[in-house]
């Protein structure tokens, strides 16, 4: 289905009785987590926390629980996706089978992102802090809070633009160790693409810019632990798999996804490292 938020997906859950509403205060601290994980193992439905203690934000966990919700989810694009991976990797597919093929080459110009003004960018509405972003800590000893299922997008330096970008999901740490109120850590490894662009923002000399999404439409945080086929983007998988073209808004030097809840700004200093964790 084509969701065009994340309050669009809650509210579909919802009304096909997928999804629960937690009205009570629940403590981000070790609780929600463990709600989290008890509800996994028993296949449990999606669950909003509407009064995130600490924060005026709710919280939605087990989105992509379980297989079934994550086939409801998408739907109407499942089928159609698969036969795009599969082309991708092994182009012959579609001369063997050019009819059961036919409508690949247009979804895929219907997947490409789309760049949109700043009225069609309702992330950027309003401003909000760090520190007021619900402060999940998952098990007992971990060294702070972290941010679960961040989209962490990336630009080539050397060519930046949405079809050369990176959509991964790397661990962002909030708070804890000698971080400042207007910093998070962000975890990757060099050979990830993420770390690509590392090195080429540091052989240019320059910050890498990068910006940490959460929420928007499901399509966005599934794309963006994919292990897709070498060449194919991340953005355009998210379109295919939604339904819908990406919407992309350029504000400030960044590419922001416009549908997303929640971006985060920022640069990294190529030349510096904080400690993360520890992981408890």
């Amino acid at each position: 289905m084509a969701y065009r938020s994340l309050r669009d997906c809650v509210l579909d859950l919802e009304r096909n009785g997928q999804l629960v509403r937690v009205a009570a205060p629940m403590d981000p601290k070790l609780v929600m987590a463990e709600v989290q994980r008890r509800l996994y193992r028993a296949g449990g439905p999606a669950v909003l926390f509407e009064r995130v203690e600490g924060s005026p934000f709710p919280a939605l966990c087990n989105l992509y629980g379980t297989l079934e919700r994550c086939r409801f989810l998408f739907r109407d694009s499942l089928r159609l996706v698969e036969q795009a991976i599969a082309a991708k990797a092994d182009p012959t597919a579609v001369l063997r089978a050019p009819l059961r093929h036919a409508r690949l080459p247009f979804a895929g110009l219907r997947s490409l992102p789309r760049s949109v003004g700043s009225w069609r960018a309702p992330v950027l509405a309003r401003r909000t802090t760090l520190d007021q972003l619900p402060q999940i800590v998952s098990w007992p000893d971990d060294g702070g809070p972290f941010i679960t299922l961040p989209q962490v997008y990336s630009e080539d330096p050397d060519d930046p633009r949405p079809l050369r970008s990176n959509l991964g999901m790397y661990r962002v740490q909030l708070a804890g160790n000698d971080f400042s109120r207007d910093e998070v850590g962000l975890h990757y490894q060099i050979h990830r693409g993420i770390g690509v662009h590392h090195q080429r923002a540091a052989a240019r000399g320059e910050p890498l810019k990068v910006a940490i999404f959460v929420g928007g439409p499901p399509a966005h945080g599934f794309a963006a632990v994919m292990p897709l086929p070498e060449g194919l983007s991340e953005l355009v998988f998210a379109g295919m798999l939604a339904g819908r073209r990406v919407r992309v808004h350029r504000h400030q030097g960044f590419s922001v996804l416009a549908d997303a809840d929640f971006a985060i700004l920022g640069t990294i200093d190529p030349t510096a490292t904080k400690p993360e964790g520890p992981f408890g």
